[in-house]
């Protein structure tokens, strides 16, 4: 199977209303050429699962400028202007996720599971809605496990069957999203032929991918 596709085939098959999962820590890491590529066909509705929303002028902080997200995932918001006004003007829903717990609930997805137990947000706003367990005689937050229509992965090296390699700190999330999403679609900065990447070096292998964007 080819799994090469153009950005236009990728946005095509990104549609309004969809969960999408953005990998990438500020705009770090983040598939740049389908997050423009989205912003050009204007899908509206979209649910955002990443770290943060990074800048209002870069990477995912387009698609919060351009009006086309209503609710947003994530562990911080504070680097985007546009996400703090739509969110102070009650015109974006945001559901505040401590960064340890969003990637436990990212993994969870991925993994199967339900869920993960934690400490983490016990006796702040982070416990309101959710169920307290008790295991040994100690409290912990439910925290449910989160998966996504799509996964938008920004790597640096992709083989041509999907194998992927991040670079430094482009690694954030992304390993974790590409197993938690129905459709996979990674964006690389470099194409090699298969066996090209060292097996040691292969940080998400080719099964999590379903389609590969060269930027």
């Amino acid at each position: 199977m080819n799994k090469i596709i153009t950005v236009e085939e990728a946005v095509k098959k990104i549609n309004d209303g969809m969960t999408i999962m953005i990998g990438g820590f500020l705009a770090a890491g983040s598939p740049h050429a389908i997050i423009k590529g989205l912003v050009e066909k204007n899908v509206k509705n979209l649910t955002l699962i990443v770290n943060d929303t990074g800048f209002a002028d870069k990477g995912i902080g387009l698609l919060i400028s351009n009006r086309q997200v209503k609710k947003v995932i994530a562990s911080h918001i504070g680097t985007n202007t546009a996400t703090l006004e739509q969110f102070n003007n009650k015109e974006l829903e945001i559901e505040f996720v401590p960064q340890g717990t969003l990637a436990e609930r990212v993994r969870c997805g991925g993994a199967g599971l339900g869920g993960v137990l934690t400490p983490t947000g016990l006796g702040t706003v982070v416990e309101e809605g959710k169920q307290v367990i008790n295991v040994n005689g100690k409290d912990y937050l439910l925290e449910t496990a989160l998966r996504a229509d799509v996964a938008l992965i920004g790597a640096s090296i992709a083989d041509e069957s999907g194998n992927l390699y991040y670079k430094g700190t482009t690694q954030n999330f992304n390993p974790l999203m590409a197993t938690a999403a129905d459709l996979v679609i990674a964006e690389t900065k470099e194409m090699v032929k298969i066996g090209e990447i060292a097996m040691e070096n292969v940080h998400t292998p080719a099964l999590f991918v379903d389609y590969i964007v060269k930027s």
